[in-house]
């Protein structure tokens, strides 16, 4: 790209696949921020201008020493001014930085951005190659685009709460902002996509990514399944709609593990190894079809081994089988797994005041130019100096200026 990082590679490491990339993210709470990390986490150099007050996502979730620990994960790589983009002087420095960057990253809900300067076609008049990734609820148009709209809400509305719980009772939830970082998944997809064209075009372009349509884009086997049949699915639990036994199963230590037994090759094995040839035999288990249609007679059959053993004997005899299996595993149990540790998904990150935190690793892996994770997140107005002199050129009496004018601010709430 046209940029080169301001820090350069890490010693004896190679470059980041998006090396040379410049990102601004104008986000708040979790999938814009989840977007412009993924970005960081592969090398762009990414700006996050934040509210002298600080991104409310630094107010959620658990602390130590005072130093939000949402924060730290979600804001690493990343550098971060604070300012205040209703003030003139806040807008124009947002500009600046604009003008030099390949990608925007902004979740306000649609008109925000156009009201303090910063639509698209205005944008792309000085920087025609800007490639700005929009997140919202519901989209930039349509009826509902006005409508604030976060991960649960969209989830609900894009008909994936419906079918989320168990049947016997009202619909719950995933205690994870799962479609905030799929649709972080789905908006970095588009930004390189994007400059994909831009490589070809010079040209820039609009990334339109929506909440509640990525929940619904997981619904997919679903729809034509309404139109041609009429069929409404509801809630199955832990079950698997169409497949079984693929479900949660109890154990005697109690536990749960989760089998997935979806073909004829891995039933016949899970069968092998619960020794219950009658369940290849019985009409009732037959074929894939049959066993979907008396589930609930498969999974009692499952049950009844599965309480005869502990989760681990179960996932040793079933492993060995090739029979997908896991225990449902804790956070305790995560960290005492070796096979995160060897995958470089607990990485231990420093950080000035707790010593080191351990992050979740880089996914995915690239083997030529892996992901690394630069530093841990920065407070609010951390970098605000060191941007305004080494990417915009102020000297020392403006930064003053503009920190006692309130523009900007050095540290949170300064």
């Amino acid at each position: 790209m046209s940029h080169p990082h301001p820090a350069g590679p890490l010693a004896g490491m190679p470059a980041g696949a998006l090396e040379g990339v410049r990102v601004v993210e104008i986000c708040s709470t979790f999938a814009g921020p989840a977007c412009a990390r993924l970005l960081a986490d592969f090398g762009a150099d990414v700006i996050k201008l934040e509210p002298r007050e600080g991104d409310p996502v630094r107010q959620l979730g658990d602390f130590a020493d005072g130093v939000s620990l949402q924060g730290v994960s979600l804001m690493r790589g990343k550098r971060i001014i604070a300012l205040d983009l209703k003030h003139p002087e806040g807008r124009a420095i947002a500009h600046d930085l604009i003008r030099k960057a390949d990608i925007l990253v902004e979740n306000n809900r649609p008109g925000v951005m156009e009201r303090l300067g910063f639509g698209y076609e205005e944008l792309s008049r000085d920087n025609p190659g800007l490639v700005m990734v929009r997140i919202s609820g519901y989209g930039q148009d349509g009826p509902n685009a006005q409508r604030p709209g976060y991960g649960a809400i969209c989830e609900a509305f894009g008909g994936v709460r419906y079918l989320t719980g168990d049947p016997d009772r009202p619909p719950s939830r995933v205690a994870l902002a799962t479609t905030d970082y799929l649709t972080a998944v789905y908006a970095a997809f588009g930004a390189m996509m994007a400059l994909f064209v831009r490589q070809r075009t010079g040209k820039g372009q609009v990334v339109d990514a929506a909440l509640y349509e990525t929940a619904f884009s997981m619904m997919e086997g679903l729809v034509p399944a309404y139109q041609k049949l009429g069929k409404v699915p509801f809630r199955n639990g832990p079950n698997l709609q169409a497949f079984a036994p693929n479900s949660l199963y109890p154990t005697a230590d109690d536990s749960y593990v989760l089998i997935a037994a979806n073909n004829k090759a891995t039933y016949e094995r899970l069968v092998a190894v619960m020794r219950q040839p009658h369940m290849l035999t019985d009409p009732r288990f037959a074929t894939l079809r049959a066993r979907a249609e008396n589930m609930a007679a498969v999974d009692a059959e499952v049950t009844n081994w599965t309480r005869q053993h502990t989760g681990a004997g179960l996932e040793a005899m079933l492993n060995e089988a090739g029979v997908p299996v896991a225990r449902v595993y804790s956070m305790a149990d995560i960290f005492r797994d070796p096979h995160y540790k060897a995958r470089d998904m607990l990485l231990d990150v420093p950080h000035p005041v707790l010593g080191t935190t351990v992050q979740t690793g880089i996914v995915p892996k690239l083997s030529a130019t892996p992901g690394r994770v630069r530093h841990a997140g920065h407070e609010t107005g951390a970098d605000t100096e060191a941007i305004l002199r080494d990417e915009l050129g102020y000297d020392a009496a403006r930064v003053a200026a503009l920190l006692a004018d309130g523009a900007v601010g050095a540290l949170a709430g300064g």
